[in-house]
């Protein structure tokens, strides 16, 4: 047990006693060149020694593989599994898509268990473990179940989603506790999140379309049992110290108490609630549209695109390696920029870049004399890089709005209200697009919903008032409010400390 403990800490100890590169040898040579390529390895070799080598190895194993890698194999296979196995209109399935939304507005439950339902003294661990064999499962019975209905595979997906929602808000926990520990390192781990996500899902989307005209959409969704048992691996060697406790009952139910008071009293403060207002707006009036334009544009019939499963693989792989260019611009140029600025002009160019897909909608492109692929590509990437940077900003916001000793489940409470807003934006979208009547081969309307859309996220910048001016590295919380979250935390971690003393007095006189 103890052991156990200090197996950890050695292996976080391990990464920060390394001298970083190039510090002690080499220092005169090599240049700008070799300056610039070790970059990426002494930053995550200052992450390793800040906040230790198990919490960056579990942010990389959530984001890149199973929220990157796994999120975009299962865009690409998903969205062919519907058309061709399940062959649903697509509005339909943007109205399915709504229930694998419900887990991740279940994200404040997550929040609570993470917190103040330890398993064995572990408050990370089990859930892991437990997500893991969660999405195994579903994700085994979806690739070998034969002539599942429309019903059996809605409620696979939901596993699926499930599993990922339970990892994502245990990471996020961590994230959240560190944030509010080191507060000038937020932004920086919000880029290692992106940058994770985006390299894992440059993998998927670049795999995905092979995997999918080889084993078809349903044998394809067989591979996305990997990410999930990975998070079992994480499960039993991230780095977290075992709490011992007496009286577990009484403890956990006036823990909950604690926690559900303490999200209703944080809700209430003026800077908790407007940007949170914000952020709502902001993702419920970009209504999705993404059925309806890939059915039109994997659609073989003149005059429509006709892309292959391939190709559709290969464009999202552009747009994830141009979604690392966001999280390079946005580290590099905008962290420092404060809230209300960097997410008016990201919100604005979010806007405007929309009309990229109404150029191609329209087959504008062709008029321009730019061939459909070439154009898809230019698409792709632009909207891709701004998406990236209006998002960043975002979590950075929401990581600064967390009480201290209810970060987990404050955090999903904000993840759950950002959730109802996507939730929203795929069920209005559904609507657009059956009163518009685009269906599987009739998409003479689209173009109207693809206007629609972008009109409505220009509507959110008449909200940019309600984020703060303050800068990024700012802490957002009034003190007061802190400092309650503080007392309650050291309350906890006094009463642990005085019972691990009295174990050890017993255990000597004993002696």
């Amino acid at each position: 047990m103890r052991e156990e403990e200090n197996g950890g800490m050695e292996m976080d100890d391990l990464a920060a006693s390394e001298p970083p590169p190039g510090e002690s040898r080499g220092g005169g040579g090599g240049g700008g060149l070799v300056e610039t390529a070790l970059q990426p390895v002494r930053w995550l070799q200052m992450l390793c020694r800040e906040l230790g080598a198990t919490f960056v190895a579990g942010v990389v194993l959530v984001f890149g593989l199973n929220q990157g890698f796994a999120g975009s194999f299962f865009r690409v296979a998903s969205d062919y599994y519907w058309k061709d196995v399940q062959r649903v209109q697509p509005a339909t399935v943007q109205f399915l898509s709504v229930f694998f939304y419900i887990p991740w507005v279940l994200k404040p439950l997550w929040g609570i268990l993470t917190d103040v339902f330890p398993v064995r003294g572990y408050h990370r661990r089990p859930y892991f473990i437990f997500s893991g064999i969660l999405g195994m499962s579903a994700t085994a019975v979806l690739a070998m179940g034969i002539g599942l209905s429309v019903t059996s595979a809605v409620l696979c997906f939901v596993g699926i989603s499930t599993a990922v929602a339970i990892a994502d808000v245990t990471i996020d926990a961590c994230i959240a506790k560190n944030s509010i520990d080191k507060p000038a390192l937020a932004p920086d781990m919000q880029s290692l999140c992106a940058f994770s996500s985006s390299l894992g899902a440059l993998i998927g989307y670049s795999t995905s379309g092979m995997f999918v005209h080889h084993l078809g959409a349903q044998g394809a969704l067989g591979v996305l049992a990997l990410p999930p048992a990975m998070l079992v691996f994480l499960g039993f060697y991230i780095y977290e110290l075992k709490k011992h406790q007496h009286n577990v009952k009484e403890k956990v139910f006036y823990k909950l108490s604690v926690a559900v008071k303490g999200m209703a009293r944080t809700i209430k403060y003026p800077v908790v609630w407007k940007p949170s207002l914000y952020m709502f707006l902001s993702l419920a009036l970009s209504i999705s549209t993404h059925e309806g334009q890939f059915y039109w544009y994997t659609n073989k019939e003149p005059p429509n695109p006709g892309f292959s499963q391939e190709f559709v693989g290969v464009v999202h792989a552009i747009g994830a390696v141009a979604s690392m260019v966001g999280v390079l611009i946005y580290h590099k140029i905008f962290k420092d920029y404060p809230f209300r600025t960097i997410l008016f002009f990201a919100q604005l160019l979010f806007g405007i870049s929309g009309f990229l897909d109404l150029t191609f909608v329209l087959r504008w492109n062709l008029v321009l004399g730019v061939p459909d692929a070439v154009f898809v590509i230019l698409e792709e990437s632009v909207s891709r890089v701004v998406s990236r940077v209006r998002l960043m900003p975002m979590m950075v916001l929401s990581t600064k709005l967390c009480p201290p000793g209810a970060e987990g489940t404050f955090f999903a409470l904000l993840m759950c209200i950002d959730s109802i807003g996507m939730l929203a934006a795929k069920t209005n979208g559904a609507i657009v697009l059956r009163t518009l009547h685009v269906t599987r081969t009739d998409f003479s309307n689209l173009w109207l919903a693809v206007l629609l859309r972008n009109l409505l996220r220009l509507s959110a910048l008449g909200a940019i008032f309600l984020v703060p001016t303050a800068d990024q590295t700012d802490v957002l919380l009034p003190q007061s409010l802190l400092n309650s979250g503080s007392t309650v935390a050291s309350a906890s971690d006094e009463e642990e400390t005085l019972l691990q003393l009295g174990k050890l007095s017993s255990h000597t006189d004993g002696e």
